[in-house]
């Protein structure tokens, strides 16, 4: 590393915040202002700073680049799946950056439409998002979003597939998604907040009538919840769902008459959440209603549909998580998680012969894919592992016959997953509960604690990390590292209670699983304090700033994406993406209790001087889920504070936002800036 070149100091101007009669000082405040041309200045300074002082990884990162690259079969294409009588297919081209959607009618062998070239939609936009695409039942139109600035909002539009004209409507402002009434004319669509981005208003909109004439279907007022709006497979209801963190509400229309009113299908009721699947005359509820923390699945006919009404059909079980639930004409499929993997059970409604998939892995996830059709026997799901590619397979589950439709290609004639090593750990967290770690690694490694390992979690929401295959990894297997994944509280890896145990007041817990696994994974010799690296984005980029200012004796370097650091002042900021439906996840801080709780653990506030690990920090300038601010605001923190000689890295990408950069390469350039950051921390050039 170069020790000329100085890093950018931001200026300090004190901002004042007081709450609960306690005053913080925030002296980098003034950075969340990103019209401001002195923080658009100092975000630049920082860049080339990391640019500079990386100079020397250059052309290893463009190494890495094509290494990575060269792994992925660039013409590639989805598995076809029938819907309406059209086959769809996702394409990609050798060295386009984006996918293309086109269909066949009938039968694989006619002539492609195509339906969508993101490639020339994109080349004047230096970030493009594609979503939403939505197909009316005659097969004629189909509605879409475009997103060009990376701030998850989108701009609706509708093509004539017929002609390729793209239609003079054009709805702003939205989420991207929008759902076709069974008359062809109509669609119905959510707006957001301008100011907070959350999803508040559900409209309707007749093709080739002026926005202005749009009809305000339903608008979700208490600021807690999110709404959004779908179609049933049976494709008989129209269903508005408003979700905030532990309570949900649907509402249900008759697809064929989109001009009547919804009506709510089970009044919102603090605590209950449930969400609905259509099929014949009944709808089949998946609920916590009656103190099933893991979920049950429940009955109602689709004329009563209030909760008094519902009755079970598969009972709530301690040990067992109820996570989705897939209807076909003769069976029922329901996905399962059990001590900490997914299960996919098959259940016919004649009641007789039920059975799981078999699989045989412990490192391995399995969920249902694209299955849109009711009247068949055939299941499309989805398998792999830390070691296993991806595959989409077909699965009668008459004959229970299974045919593997595509397996991810692993190019550049290396790979053999045999030569991998994964496996299942338990380490013991500080309360004495038994924490899962998924490792995997190249076989014939030494394990002397000197092998650098790069232990990856999330820890909130509820979000389970599933054990899914990384071409990209492999860069880093074959030179030597493991990886490692924590299933830590405040994910539901284990069920409901794991991640019950790792939100509000129980946080905590999700930061010292974290730790208590870096400790296991050094005393049983996988890697040492000198070799150990940690990453995290988001919510998981909170849990990197929580666990070096506990215990940054543990890591030589971290890798924070996006991180969620200055949790006090946004939670406090209802004006902000996220925050109040956030309440449930994290505490209120208007309550004295949340706010101590969170600025006993909030990274930012906790920064103290001390010795930090090796830190590479990114983030995007439009990112509307953590505001650019909160890393550059403890970057700048960290680095007057901090009494170490490491190396402090912000990477800010100025044309994008929370999920970084849109294009299959470019997003593959920044993996590179992050693998060539480790493997220089471990003097590994080549």
């Amino acid at each position: 590393m170069l020790n000329n070149i100085q890093p950018p100091v931001a200026k300090i101007i004190p901002h004042t915040l007081e709450k609960h009669n306690d005053v913080r000082i925030d002296n980098y405040y003034w950075l969340n202002d990103r019209e401001n041309q002195e923080v658009i200045d100092y975000l630049n300074a920082e860049n080339r700073y990391y640019e500079e002082m990386t100079a020397h990884t250059k052309d290893f990162q463009k190494a890495l680049f094509e290494e990575m690259k060269s792994r992925i079969k660039e013409d590639d294409e989805s598995v076809p799946y029938l819907y309406n009588n059209y086959w769809y297919i996702t394409r990609y081209e050798t060295g386009q950056d984006y996918p293309i959607y086109s269909r066949k009618k009938g039968t694989l062998d006619a002539t492609e439409e195509v339906i969508f070239n993101c490639n020339e939609m994109a080349k004047d936009f230096s970030y493009f998002q594609l979503g939403g695409v939505s197909i009316s039942p005659n097969n004629k139109f189909a509605t879409f979003g475009v997103d060009t600035v990376s701030r998850r909002i989108y701009t609706i539009q509708i093509k004539n597939l017929e002609t390729g004209e793209i239609l003079q409507d054009k709805i702003e402002n939205c989420t991207g998604g929008s759902v076709w009434a069974n008359d062809n004319e109509t669609i119905f669509y959510v707006t957001k907040d301008p100011v907070t981005l959350r999803s508040d208003k559900v409209f309707r909109h007749k093709i080739g009538t002026a926005t202005s004439e749009d009809v305000l279907v339903f608008e979700e007022k208490d600021d807690t919840y999110s709404v959004f709006i779908y179609k049933e497979k049976s494709r008989k209801y129209l269903v508005i769902g408003s979700q905030s963190t532990m309570t949900t509400e649907y509402q249900i229309l008759d697809a064929n008459t989109p001009t009547a009113d919804f009506k709510v299908f089970q009044k919102r009721t603090r605590g209950l959440e449930y969400s609905i699947s259509h099929f014949g005359d009944s709808f089949y509820v998946l609920t916590n209603k009656d103190e099933a923390t893991n979920f049950k699945l429940m009955k109602t006919s689709e004329n009563t549909t209030e909760k008094e009404n519902w009755t079970d059909v598969i009972q709530h079980r301690e040990d067992v998580l109820l996570e989705d639930i897939e209807i076909f004409k003769d069976y029922l499929v329901v996905e399962e998680r059990s001590n900490g993997l997914t299960k996919l059970r098959i259940m016919p409604w004649s009641g007789e012969g039920e059975y799981y998939l078999p699989f045989d892995s412990e490192t391995y996830t399995a969920y249902t894919g694209t299955n849109v059709d009711f009247d068949t026997e055939i299941l499309r799901y989805g398998y792999q592992s830390l070691t296993t590619p991806s595959s989409v397979i077909d699965f009668n589950m008459k004959t229970k016959e299974k045919t593997i439709k595509k397996e991810q290609q692993v190019l550049g004639g290396k790979f053999d997953k045999n030569n991998y090593e994964e496996k299942r750990l338990w380490a013991m967290a500080i309360d004495g509960v038994k924490v899962p770690i998924s490792l995997v690694y190249k076989k014939g490694i030494q394990l002397d604690g000197e092998n650098p390992l790069l232990q990856y979690a999330y820890g909130s929401y509820g979000h389970s990390m599933d054990c899914t295959f990384s071409s990209t990894r492999l860069s880093l297997l074959d030179r030597g590292f493991v990886f490692a994944i924590a299933h830590i509280r405040g994910g539901e890896d284990l069920g409901r209670p794991w991640y019950e145990d790792g939100k509000l007041l129980q946080k905590k817990n999700t930061f010292t699983d974290f730790i208590d696994c870096s400790k296991f994974l050094i005393d049983q010799k996988y890697t040492s304090p000198e070799h150990l690296y940690a990453e995290g984005g988001s919510a998981g980029g909170l849990l990197m700033g929580a666990v070096i200012n506990m215990n940054p004796e543990l890591y030589n370097g971290v890798i924070a994406q996006v991180p969620f650091v200055d949790v006090v002042t946004t939670m406090l900021d209802d004006s902000i993406p996220l925050t109040t439906g956030e309440y449930d996840e994290w505490g209120n801080p208007n309550e004295k209790e949340y706010y101590d709780y969170m600025k006993s653990y909030s990274p930012y506030d906790n920064v103290e001087p001390k010795a930090y690990p090796n830190m590479l920090v990114t983030t995007g300038l439009h990112d509307s889920q953590v505001q650019y601010w909160e890393p550059a605001k403890w970057v700048a923190k960290l680095r007057t504070v901090k009494n170490d000689s490491n190396v402090l890295f912000l990477d800010t990408n100025m044309d994008t936002g929370h999920g970084g950069a849109s294009g299959r390469f470019e997003a593959l350039k920044e993996i590179a800036k992050e693998f060539a950051f480790l493997l220089d921390l471990e003097g590994i050039q080549k």
